[in-house]
């Protein structure tokens, strides 16, 4: 890493390891490493704020009837500035907290970011986008940004998302649902996206880690990875054209970006 870059991070502050300061103490080393002029970017999603993903699912298992409606009803509307993320690990819920922190809109997949490149990165997140053409991937990919993976493995990678809207003109796309306010009171959504799945995450990361374009370290106790973005997309492209065929569903998998880390 040097100053003045872009940096996506995806980690887990229990594989890094005990320090004073928990994840204020990691956030603070990489934004002193990036220099004023850098900018981290972690992803903020909150997937249990939808009725269609496995967080929703979990949660009213055994429930009846009566007692859906009931969570139903009192599910919170996604507030960019307030709502906590899911299993993103305590580094990236640290990061969304900060003074100056910008977090995009996308009620579900949502990225948070501090830096000068924070705005064109964040603003412009589309509802129907998840993690495409009008989602912070796309300008990460633009920003030629780094991706940073410490104490988790390449089934956290988001960016790898990004190819899955690119690998073929017309990707399996499936409905999402989810609660919002548009000024007039919490209410749900609906709408039609790609059908992101990452159960093939680790094999393609496994392939990539191959290529040389990987430089490993540590941070901390965590085994860390750190590539450019557009290259693991641009070969993720390539990787899901061989690999993947019509139709194919490995499980019901939610976007890495609402998996995260469970640090």
């Amino acid at each position: 890493m040097e100053f003045g870059q872009v940096i996506l991070l995806h980690s887990s502050l229990r594989s890094i390891g005990r320090c004073d300061g928990g994840a204020a103490t990691v956030a603070g080393a990489l934004r002193n490493r990036l220099g004023a002029d850098g900018t981290l970017v972690v992803p903020t999603g909150t997937s249990a704020n939808s009725d269609t993903s496995p967080l929703y699912r979990a949660a009213v298992a055994g429930m009846g009837a009566d007692e859906v409606a009931s969570y139903r009803s009192r599910m919170p509307a996604y507030d960019p500035a307030s709502t906590p993320t899911n299993l993103m690990g305590r580094i990236a819920e640290h990061v969304r907290t900060l003074p100056g922190a910008l977090r995009s809109a996308h009620p579900q997949t949502s990225f948070a970011a501090i830096g000068p490149q924070a705005p064109p990165i964040i603003d412009g997140h589309a509802r129907d986008c998840l993690l495409g053409e009008r989602s912070p991937l796309a300008r990460l990919y633009d920003a030629g940004a780094l991706v940073l993976l410490a104490g988790v493995g390449y089934d956290k990678c988001t960016a790898f998302h990004l190819a899955e809207y690119r690998y073929r003109p017309d990707p399996p796309r499936r409905r999402y649902r989810a609660v919002v306010d548009d000024g007039q009171g919490p209410g749900w959504c609906e709408f039609a996206d790609v059908d992101v799945d990452s159960g093939d995450f680790a094999a393609l990361g496994a392939d990539f880690d191959r290529t040389g374009a990987v430089r490993h370290g540590r941070v901390g106790a965590a085994e860390a990875r750190l590539f450019p973005l557009a290259t693991a997309v641009d070969y993720a492209v390539d990787w899901f054209r061989a690999h993947r065929t019509t139709g194919r569903r490995t499980a019901v998998c939610e976007p890495a970006a609402c998996r995260g880390a469970a640090g």
